[in-house]
């Protein structure tokens, strides 16, 4: 692949999704893209090239977009977080929407759905605890080929064996044909839909708690800063962001602020 090539690709994928690819990251372009060629058609990646360099057709630059931004995830994935959304950030929050007795939880990067189940399966434990509440996770992200896998919610014996208790497995999946179907309940609790994180939110609504882990170290400062001013925009100021571990709001946005003691867990400013 040319240095050419490699402009250009990295080009389509910044413009339609705002993640960026550096040139160190090429052979992540060669992985992914192969199987987009082949796909259409065409002869390797100086096919794919050509193909969208004049008037490029839709769907090949929709594939790009999604071979590109598919990121890689599991259940319960970093568990800390998983932790602190049960034990510390869900306890006060429920307290103060006990008149309400509503709560809506946006997972912005959800890949291919393990983290909005994750979510799920910690929710339905409090079956009790939540009794006439109405619980809503919103689970986006720009690829439909992930969003497809999330709502179908079918995952081989590899990925429910990354970061799931055999009890939580056996409780909540149903095995078919060697691979494992999360159950209906927690399948209906989560509603997906395709959006790109440099749009505008405003469609979206309000949110409790937002999940944007493992993402924003993909973008520009820039984008990484209005994406977060974005997303405080739909928050209450008793709502609580979490982000990824190598991910920060230091020196990108005053909107937020870490919470004590609460690694990757932001309280609105």
């Amino acid at each position: 692949m040319t240095p050419e090539d490699v402009t250009l690709f990295s080009q389509i994928v910044k413009k339609r999704s705002g993640l960026v690819v550096s040139p160190e990251k090429a052979y992540l372009l060669e992985s992914r893209l192969l199987p987009v060629s082949r796909k259409h058609g065409l002869e390797g990646l100086e096919g794919l090239a050509a193909a969208v360099r004049v008037n490029p057709p839709e769907a090949i630059l929709e594939d790009i977009t999604d071979a590109m931004t598919t990121n890689e995830t599991f259940f319960f994935r970093d568990i800390g977080p998983f932790d602190r959304f049960r034990d510390d950030v869900l306890p006060p929050i429920l307290d103060s929407r006990a008149a309400s007795k509503h709560l809506r939880i946006w997972c912005a990067a959800a890949s291919t759905g393990q983290e909005p189940y994750s979510l799920a399966i910690i929710l339905m434990e409090m079956a009790s605890r939540l009794a006439g509440w109405r619980v809503e996770i919103i689970g986006t992200d720009i690829s439909n080929e992930a969003l497809n896998k999330a709502k179908e919610g079918l995952y081989s014996q590899f990925e429910v064996q990354r970061g799931l208790p055999i009890q939580t497995l056996i409780k909540n999946f149903t095995q078919e044909d060697g691979s494992w179907r999360i159950s209906q309940n927690i399948r209906s609790m989560i509603s997906y839909r395709k959006f790109n994180l440099l749009d505008d939110f405003s469609s979206l609504g309000r949110f409790d708690i937002v999940f944007c882990r493992n993402v924003l170290i993909y973008f520009e400062r820039d984008d990484k800063a209005q994406i977060l001013n974005r997303i405080r925009k739909q928050m209450p100021k008793d709502g609580r962001l979490f982000l990824g571990g190598a991910e920060t709001v230091v020196g990108i946005t005053d909107m937020f602020q870490g919470t004590p003691q609460l690694r990757g867990v932001y309280s609105p400013v």
